[in-house]
């Protein structure tokens, strides 16, 4: 137990200190005064980094170990791949951030807890291979994107997951994550900004805490 309240002071000071690089603070102000000060474009973006960062906290450690094999989160997972990356890396921002033209974006409706992490995308981020067709100009940009909507093992009950999209998406060279995502599927998006759905799944949930599916628990 002692060493799970040491991972979670860490994981604490961890958090504190990416907050540092997102939240406006005012000298003097204290946290919730300095929220309360946000408005706009900026709220949101701060909105949805907090609900993201509430699932990965929770997950991560908050969950005691004798629970953690029995609750986690079921979401729409970010991933990216820089420009001549091979592997996929998990998004630390929402995707309200510049993309490089021949980057790869990476969606992902996956589960994850404290004993199982979340996985990327299965096809790789082969730019070339993805964008092969697709001619490059001086006035846009292309972006690879691939979207998987996971495995039946954790769909939601009545729901099939769609067939994986991967395509490659022409732009404009100031579009961001988000620009490229909606010209490729219909988004569905909690009032924070927090992504729920892609083309229209899940139909109705939104990050949602479930119990581990049995496929995904260790057998001993």
């Amino acid at each position: 137990m002692s060493g799970f309240k040491t991972n979670t002071r860490r994981g604490l000071r961890g958090v504190v200190h990416m907050f540092k690089g997102y939240l406006p603070y005012s000298a003097g102000a204290a946290p919730c005064e300095t929220l309360s000060h946000l408005r706009g474009p900026t709220a949101m973006k701060f909105k949805a980094l907090i609900i993201t960062l509430v699932i990965l906290i929770s997950s991560t450690f908050f969950i005691p170990q004798s629970q953690g094999a029995s609750k986690g989160w079921r979401y729409w997972g970010y991933f990216q791949a820089a420009p001549g990356a091979t592997k996929w890396t998990t998004a630390m921002t929402g995707p309200t951030v510049d993309i490089a033209d021949g980057a790869v974006e990476g969606w992902n409706f996956v589960f994850s807890s404290d004993d199982v992490p979340s996985l990327s995308p299965t096809v790789k981020p082969n730019f070339a291979s993805i964008c092969n067709n697709v001619k490059a100009d001086k006035d846009t940009k292309r972006i690879g994107l691939v979207i998987e909507f996971g495995s039946k093992a954790w769909a939601p009950k009545g729901e099939v997951p769609r067939k994986m999209i991967t395509t490659c998406v022409r732009t404009a060279k100031t579009s961001q994550g988000i620009d490229v995502l909606a010209q490729a599927v219909k988004i569905r998006a909690a009032s924070s900004g927090l992504i729920c759905g892609l083309s229209g799944y899940p139909a109705k949930e939104c990050g949602l805490e479930i119990s581990t599916p049995q496929a995904l628990i260790k057998r001993k």
